[in-house]
């Protein structure tokens, strides 16, 4: 078996070597991978930097709309149960004015 490198590969960016067997016509290629800076071109890296820039703005736009919803749903809740309380306090009030003219008139 021998092994031969090539400087770079076709892409001129990766190193590859070829494997050959005695008595194999057969090549394989094995890439053999660098740091991952030296993975990517410039070109490459920007993409994916405007990639993981739109998908974060993504999820902090559909965060904000569940925000919205929720704070929606929390003031509606916070609407109903100040109707109900002020319903609750007309209705003291009045017992409360009954109960006086009551007491007013027994103690006549």
């Amino acid at each position: 078996m021998a092994v031969q490198g090539d400087d770079y590969a076709a892409t001129g960016e990766m190193p590859t070597y070829q494997i050959r067997t005695a008595g194999s016509t057969l090549q394989q290629a094995v890439v053999v991978t660098a740091a991952p800076a030296n993975l990517h071109s410039p070109q490459q890296m920007a993409e994916e930097a405007t990639r993981k820039r739109e998908m974060r703005l993504m999820k902090n736009r559909e965060a904000a709309r569940e925000c919205r919803k929720k704070k929606k749903e929390y003031v509606k809740c916070l609407e109903n149960r100040v109707a109900v309380l002020e319903n609750q306090n007309k209705t003291l009030i009045e017992e409360l004015k009954a109960l006086k003219d009551l007491y007013c008139h027994k103690a006549e």
